[in-house]
């Protein structure tokens, strides 16, 4: 397909296209003139990843550069392409180390990770910790400094709703064909479906109130 079709496909300007392929976020299409390429479907998907990750996510065009890189990254299993895409995508503050509350909120993380059995966070021995652990510490500690509940027995709820969502998130990215797909899945996955999740979370607490406290 040529540059006007690939637009109207893909729901992006052909100026918003010439910059991503500027930016290297977008492959070259095959050159069939000085001046023209022809473009096939695996420039619209990566087109789709590339909206999701900046028009969506709202993640900076250099970490969205970072992400396609990985993506691009043959020599790593699928699973170190999985993460270090995933890891690449923005995670919030990292952990306040001058405040007393982090390294309390940190074992706390800790003897969490180590209930759950999980590999990804800072007590697992395998350095460097996934980014989002660093979310969670910063998380822990908030909730410390305000004295609201947050230690394993309350957390681990948390958690194992988090297995059950990660199982239907890998569920969906192993139905994609190439390995390619399974890695911009899962990256499209985690920025798309983040907002889902929170809208979800807070529309079932507005009807478990109702449920509650209705005519209190």
């Amino acid at each position: 397909m040529r540059l006007a079709e690939l637009s109207a496909r893909s729901g992006v300007s052909t100026a918003t296209i010439k910059f991503y392929l500027r930016e290297g976020l977008l492959h070259p299409g095959r050159r069939v003139t000085a001046t023209q390429a022809e473009y096939d479907e695996g420039h619209l998907r990566r087109l789709r990843l590339v909206r999701a990750l900046i028009q969506v996510g709202r993640i900076p065009v250099n970490s969205a550069r970072e992400v396609i890189a990985a993506l691009q990254d043959e020599h790593m299993d699928l699973h170190q392409r999985l993460g270090t895409a995933t890891w690449a995508l923005p995670h919030g503050p990292e952990p306040d180390e001058t405040d007393p509350a982090t390294e309390t909120a940190r074992r706390t993380a800790d003897a969490l990770m180590e209930r759950l059995g999980w590999h990804c966070g800072g007590a697992c021995g395998r350095p460097p910790a996934a980014p989002a652990y660093g979310m969670l510490v910063t998380a822990i500690a908030a909730l410390s400094r305000l004295g609201y509940p947050c230690d394993v027995e309350h957390l681990e709820p948390y958690a194992r709703a988090a297995e059950r969502i990660a199982v239907s998130d890998l569920d969906l990215v192993e139905r994609c064909g190439t390995p390619d797909e399974r890695v911009e899945a899962a990256v499209a996955l985690t920025v798309l479906y983040e907002p889902v999740l929170l809208s979800l979370r807070r529309l079932a607490e507005a009807e478990e109130s109702r449920r509650r406290f209705d005519g209190e």
